[in-house]
């Protein structure tokens, strides 16, 4: 493997946060398209939030052949698959406006998800070992402004093309064709760019460090290792919490009669945004991965309690706030989880991967509670998530039984 330097550990960090900006807009297209979809295709609201199980349904059926993907073709031609099936997906959802058949629309979405997966689980596993292991939660952090102010953007973006007041299906077709060719040109250039190909500390027999590693590698099978598995549901209910809190805020707004409601998205993430320059500054310095992830997950409990009782046109903003709850949940769950896995190390990021899923299942659940009782009672599904992360952060993460 390279001998990494800290000169050339800012370049490659500086190259993955493009890459996390590129993740994070495609993400952040999903909170724009369900009030313009709700609308376009005249959808009740849960049926409006199928656009977040058609993307994030492709994290479980394409974790496992993502696994194997890396495995054989390693981060950077990965990397670059993904820009690939990225174009792809933003061909089919232009390609659906012409037509204005919901279920093509889906797939396009789907196919943007099965390449939200492989480049997931190659850029969180590059920076997760691109450095000493207690800095993790710093590096993801830093990752994750890129990827959250790109996720906001694609509403503002969006907005330039798709008036929320006066749908018209037929806006789609310019702004994804041009992203589909964007697409292809940075898949280029990633490939050309200095990324090299690292290794997790024990993954190669050859690796002066395998003794670091040597739980991991002293099992036969990764279902051995709890702490693996057990963060693949922290990673479910990270990513349902995140993605309520982003994609819903949006359609809140709208349902409360409050104006330019596309922008309130860029509240929710101004509070991750925060979050991660509190993870920046004090992991690992003052905080633990595992005390940031505590504070966090016990910050999440107490804002979704009092958004529950709050006047509506104050609960939005709480919304805004679990932001900055949930900003350090996946930079210090995703290390923890990764940590100690030597050979299972790709295999491993793969099973988290899967825990995605989340991101599909929680809201469809926000939006069936949403539609029944109204947003602010539906953010009650966090509260459940919430305490699961925090036995995960003071238990689940800590075993390592022989």
């Amino acid at each position: 493997m390279k001998t990494l330097t800290p000169a050339n550990i800012k370049l490659y960090l500086f190259i993955i946060g493009f890459m996390y900006a590129v993740l994070g807009f495609s993400i952040g297209i999903n909170a724009y398209f369900i009030p313009f979809v709700q609308e376009a295709f005249a959808l009740n609201r849960v049926t409006s939030y199928l656009i977040m199980t058609a993307t994030f349904s492709a994290y479980v059926v394409f974790a496992i052949p993502s696994a194997m993907l890396l495995k054989r073709i390693g981060y950077k031609n990965s990397i670059c698959t993904s820009f690939l099936i990225l174009a792809i997906g933003f061909t089919i959802i232009a390609f659906s406006a012409s037509t204005v058949r919901f279920e093509l629309f889906l797939l396009g979405l789907f196919v943007l998800g099965i390449a939200q997966t492989l480049l997931t689980d190659s850029v969180n596993s590059y920076v997760t070992i691109l450095g000493p292991a207690d800095s993790a939660a710093k590096r993801i952090s830093i990752m994750g402004i890129a990827d959250k102010l790109a996720l906001a953007g694609a509403s503002f973006i969006l907005a330039l093309f798709l008036d929320l007041q006066d749908v018209d299906l037929n806006n789609l077709e310019i702004p994804f064709y041009s992203i589909a060719v964007i697409a292809i040109i940075v898949g280029i250039a990633v490939y050309m760019s200095p990324l090299p190909e690292i290794s997790a500390p024990g993954e190669d027999i050859a690796d002066e460090d395998l003794d670091n590693s040597v739980y991991g590698n002293s099992k036969t099978s990764i279902f051995q290792i709890p702490h693996l598995y057990l963060g693949a549901i922290a990673i479910f209910f990270d990513v349902g919490v995140e993605i309520i809190a982003l994609g819903s805020i949006n359609d809140y707004a709208k349902s409360l009669g409050l104006s330019g409601p596309e922008n309130y998205v860029w509240y929710t993430t101004l509070g991750m945004v925060l979050g991660y320059l509190c993870g920046v500054s004090l992991i690992p310095k003052r905080l633990s991965q595992r005390q940031g992830l505590v504070i966090c997950t016990l910050l999440g409990i107490a804002t979704t309690f009092v958004l529950l009782f709050s006047e509506p046109s104050i609960s939005i903003y709480l919304v805004a706030a679990l932001g900055f709850a949930n900003s350090l949940l996946w930079p210090t769950v995703f290390p923890l989880a990764l940590r100690d896995l030597g050979k299972f190390t790709k295999q491993g990021a793969s099973i988290l991967v899967m825990g995605i899923i989340g991101g599909a299942v929680l809201p469809l659940i926000f939006g069936y509670l949403a539609d029944l009782y109204g947003h602010q009672t539906a953010y009650i599904v966090c509260i459940p998530a919430y305490l699961y992360l925090l036995f995960y952060a003071l238990l689940g993460s800590k075993l390592r039984p022989r």
